[in-house]
């Protein structure tokens, strides 16, 4: 499994934690990273560059530390 897929899946779940618009952020967190979060699955590449884009928007966005 990707770092990167559990790093979504953390962010999910802190969607559902917090009852927030599922749509809204992860459509933030794509314009933040340049990535389509709904398109990361297990087998997704990490890309330290694409872990560090991810990391830093879900913490500015979120405030969430992966």
């Amino acid at each position: 499994m990707s770092l990167l897929y559990e790093m979504k899946m953390r962010v999910e779940e802190k969607i559902k934690a917090d009852n927030l618009d599922a749509m809204a952020v992860k459509g933030k967190l794509g314009l933040k990273t340049g990535m389509l979060i709904a398109l990361i699955s297990a087998n997704t590449p990490d890309k330290p560059e694409s872990i560090a884009k991810f990391k830093s928007a879900a913490k500015e966005i979120l405030n969430l530390n992966l």
